[in-house]
């Protein structure tokens, strides 16, 4: 991924209010869109211009090519603050980020995310490396919104969970867990809406902790069919379970998998 200055530069007097809405109106319009990746846009104030960075997938994630509807309107509306379109300078490669998936359409594909990354939650299922969400077309409304919510809702659930400090871990821990939660279902619809759009088979990553033992999360069945759905050998050393009918992946328990690989 890669580091990208931006440059707003004022044709006319202005203020801070109205700068601060029109460029955060457009840093949301390109992270609702997969183009810039984070949820903190910093604004630097110089002498007429106004500076903010942003991690992008690609060295041009932010080209016209890949706007949607929504960021080209933003960028329409600079000019109610006095501003111009944005001038861009790629910095460099962000050595903090993972890299990003060839162009290349994969045979199939995984809604994953965890609390820690920031990239797509759409990942490649043949390298798990991020597909950047404007290579396909918009899941709903013009661009990525509803996948970008999905995934911000599921890593506060993980970190809470993983935090394993308030009364609320268990509850965070179900709806990541459980096929009948609320945060499964919607993020296992967008997995169908992705498979529709993309033509790609698309699945859904399963959070798995607890069990009783080694040999009883073998035995586990898919949560939705009860159908076998243990793989001779890990995918990406780290699903173990996948149903192509339900287009479901899922990892042996955490808890024990320190036994599996002993």
């Amino acid at each position: 991924m890669y580091v990208v200055e931006l440059q707003f530069e004022c044709f006319d007097n202005t203020t801070v209010s109205a700068v601060d809405k029109a460029v955060n109106g457009l840093m949301d319009a390109l992270r609702y869109n997969g183009q810039v990746l984070g949820r903190e846009f910093p604004i630097v104030m110089g002498e007429g211009e106004f500076f903010v960075r942003v991690v992008c997938p690609e060295q041009d994630s932010l080209h016209p090519k890949h706007h949607s509807d929504f960021v080209k309107v933003c960028i329409d509306r600079l000019s109610n603050a006095s501003l111009l379109a944005p001038k861009m300078r790629l910095l460099g490669r962000d050595l903090n980020s993972e890299e990003t998936a060839e162009e290349e359409t994969p045979s199939w594909q995984i809604l994953y995310t965890t609390f820690v990354h920031t990239c797509s939650p759409l990942r490649s299922g043949e390298t798990l490396l991020p597909i950047p969400l404007y290579r396909n077309p918009a899941t709903f409304n013009g661009d990525h919104k509803s996948l970008i919510k999905w995934q911000t809702e599921w890593q506060a659930c993980d970190e809470i969970q993983m935090a394993g400090s308030c009364k609320a871990e268990h509850a965070t821990q179900a709806e990541i867990c459980n096929v009948d939660s609320l945060l499964f279902r919607r993020g296992w619809d967008l997995r169908g809406r992705i498979e529709f759009l993309t033509k790609v088979p698309t699945y859904y990553y399963q959070y798995r902790v607890g069990g009783e033992s080694l040999a009883k999360e073998k035995e586990r069945k898919c949560p939705k069919c009860g159908g076998e759905w243990l793989l001779d050998e890990p995918a990406h050393d780290m699903f173990h379970f996948k149903c192509d009918d339900c287009r479901i992946v899922s990892n042996i328990s955490w808890d024990q998998i320190k036994t599996y690989h002993s």
